[in-house]
């Protein structure tokens, strides 16, 4: 690992942490939050991070939907639908076969609700919904109006900072990087990092709330040395303090269609994501 100049710095140094915004009377404006969940590879416990935040967020008494906007749809694996659920979803919404109302599904807690990726997931090609995605304006208005309903709003999306992402990060508050603990995942850090403060000029009220490192195996040594790393090459203030195990729980958990932070909640991958909710939960104006 060494202890050369971090490419990753550069990058880092140049966003905000956590900015509250407000109105121009100076009060906090009484919306919700987009928080988009980004990574520039797969196999990073995005999606885990994005169902169990969610849930999270919900079991804090915030009312919050799950936005799957990932072609791939992995978040109806995981996010505790309720059984009989349909399977219509954001794709659907943005052909105009079905409303809003239509596409938002109630799940097993009382607070959280999810819109799934929708009939994309079994198409072959995802051309149609990239095309209907990038024109930006169905996006913009699905947002938007669950800003309104909503106090936080989690948004899944796919590996990379493809046209899809880019959608949403146009239209976000805020966004979270997951990192897993493996040194392969800091050759992907500096692109994710540019790629965000690029959408910055697109969105300027864009705030990276920090990169949180995932899939931690105490005592594995590639483990421990890429959070050294990470702690000593990324400004501090960029790398979240909480960082998340990897359990036996979380796997069982998404294999049984839940959430870990409901199916075991005693377990310590389970209290990270409940901690990490918390501290994001703070950050939000009042």
């Amino acid at each position: 690992m060494g202890r050369a100049r971090c490419p990753h710095a550069r990058e880092a140094s140049q966003f905000r942490l956590g900015a509250r915004r407000s109105a121009g009377n100076g009060r906090a404006i009484a919306v919700g939050h987009v928080l988009a969940v980004v990574s520039q590879k797969g196999g990073v416990g995005k999606t885990t991070t994005v169902v169990n935040l969610g849930a999270a967020f919900a079991r804090r008494g915030l009312r919050t939907l799950v936005v799957d906007a990932d072609p791939q749809g992995a978040v109806r694996y995981g996010i505790a639908l309720r059984k009989g659920h349909a399977t219509v979803g954001f794709a659907d919404y943005l052909a105009g076969t079905h409303t809003l109302k239509e596409v938002i599904l109630p799940t097993a807690l009382p607070w959280l609700r999810v819109m799934l990726a929708g009939s994309v997931s079994g198409d072959t090609s995802h051309e149609a919904y990239l095309q209907r995605f990038a024109g930006g304006e169905l996006v913009d208005q699905l947002l938007a109006a669950a800003r309104t309903r909503c106090d936080v709003v989690v948004v899944d999306t796919p590996p990379g900072l493809g046209p899809i992402t880019r959608a949403v990060l146009r239209h976000s508050e805020r966004v979270l990087i997951p990192l897993q603990c493996e040194p392969l995942a800091l050759q992907t850090t500096p692109q994710i990092l540019r790629g965000i403060q690029a959408m910055v000029t697109e969105n300027a009220q864009l705030t990276l709330d920090g990169i949180l490192l995932t899939m931690y195996e105490a005592g594995n040594a590639a483990c421990e040395r890429t959070v050294e790393y990470v702690r000593q090459h990324v400004p501090p203030n960029l790398v979240l303090d909480v960082i998340i195990p990897r359990t036996v729980a979380v796997a069982d958990a998404f294999a049984a269609g839940q959430p870990v932070v409901i199916r075991d909640p005693a377990d310590k991958a389970a209290q990270a994501y409940v901690n990490l909710a918390t501290k994001l939960a703070e950050r939000f104006p009042k």
